[in-house]
């Protein structure tokens, strides 16, 4: 180790999960803090790395990080996650010092605290070279998009923030546990947008059609608008999802380039306005990959059993359930028979622990049938996946 450069041993430091380990390790010798002042490029200051965290309280918490902050020169990464139960809030002046004495050098930034008063990331942001953004637990308001811009950067996480947002650069936007009345988020330049645990009344994205994948997990939207953001899409993943058809089949009935779609426990109500599945099928000649579930409306599940459209070019099927009866085995058939060049079947289900003498009886019926179906399909590879 004596013979390591200084620049190697930064870069060791670097690579070390817990800012409270390197700040150990800075005590060896005189050439590891030099290291440390000069060439540690990445703070990780997380709750779970140590316990004794919430034994400190806040003032002396923020204390520790700054001084460990002020003894570096060149960071490149700074990750500050203090679970809400740990500490209470910041000082918004101790944030603000950190973000300026860092804004020359910083690319990348997690931050997870409160603080009082709140603080206008944004803002504060503005005056740094950011490229990847991670915030949670902050209130940001009133944003001046002519003022407050990151000019640089492409990768931008949200949970549990208010907030409204425009940008010429991001990339990849994921968004978690929001909810508005109205959320407008223009983005010429967004390739991937996820949005998990949002409860939304209108969502409304503006850009020039660069969006590749979409994935929603637990989101609520009474009048999606992607306009025509949705004509390059090639992925999408949507789950507990829950809007109207009309809505449904107008978000993504343009997205002719799909490749791979996977639809799980939707919950559409058709309010008089119902399309049928063919229809909606049909706007995806490209799709190799589909992945839906039984627990679809009735009239999707029976789409398997009466519906007449081929998946011509599927060769991945994912079929499952979350509660399943004796018209799962004839749904799978139903689908199975629309994909004449099937490869590949995947059967995904949910068992519950203790099963009644019902459900093990629907199992045990289940599992004869899919073993006489797939005789007909020698050439299709099956695998199960339960939970």
């Amino acid at each position: 180790m004596e013979n390591l450069p200084v620049e190697i041993v930064g870069n060791i430091l670097s690579r070390v999960s817990a800012a409270r380990d390197v700040v150990i390790a800075s005590t060896t010798c005189k050439k590891w803090r030099e290291a440390c002042r000069t060439h540690v490029h990445t703070l990780v200051f997380h709750s779970y790395n140590w316990s004794g965290y919430h034994e400190l309280g806040t003032s002396n918490l923020e204390n520790l990080i700054t001084r460990t902050i002020f003894q570096t020169t060149c960071l490149h990464t700074l990750s500050i996650i203090i679970e809400s139960d740990e500490a209470d809030e910041f000082s918004a002046a101790s944030v603000f010092a950190w973000l300026m004495y860092t804004r020359k050098s910083l690319r990348v930034l997690y931050c997870n605290v409160k603080t009082s008063p709140n603080i206008d990331i944004l803002k504060e942001c503005s005056h740094l070279k950011l490229e990847v953004l991670a915030l949670a637990h902050l209130s940001i308001s009133g944003v001046q998009y002519r003022y407050q811009k990151i000019p640089y950067l492409i990768s931008l996480s949200l949970k549990n923030i208010i907030m409204q947002l425009k940008t010429f650069t991001l990339k990849y936007i994921y968004v978690e546990a929001i909810g508005f009345d109205k959320f407008r988020l223009e983005a010429d330049s967004l390739e991937v947008l996820t949005l998990k645990n949002c409860t939304l009344e209108l969502f409304e994205l503006v850009g020039q059609g660069s969006l590749r994948i979409l994935k929603m997990d637990d989101v609520s939207i009474v009048h999606p608008d992607f306009g025509e953001n949705t004509l390059n899409l090639e992925d999408v993943d949507i789950s507990n999802f829950t809007s109207t058809w009309l809505m449904f089949y107008k978000m993504i009935s343009k997205s002719s380039k799909l490749t791979r779609l996977r639809l799980w426990d939707i919950e559409l109500d058709d309010e008089g306005d119902y399309l049928d599945s063919d229809s909606m099928f049909d706007c995806f000649p490209q799709l190799t990959n589909l992945s839906m579930d039984y627990s679809l409306v009735d009239d999707v599940c029976c789409y398997g059993l009466y519906g007449s459209y081929q998946f011509d070019n599927v060769v991945t099927l994912e079929l499952g359930w979350t509660g399943i009866d004796d018209m799962f085995t004839d749904w799978v058939a139903g689908v199975l028979a629309r994909c004449p060049h099937l490869r590949k079947l995947v059967i995904c289900g949910f068992i519950s622990n203790p099963k009644t003498q019902d459900e093990c009886r629907t199992l045990a019926v289940f599992s004869s049938d899919i073993v006489r179906l797939m005789r007909k399909y020698v050439n299709v590879d099956i695998e199960f996946k339960y939970q």
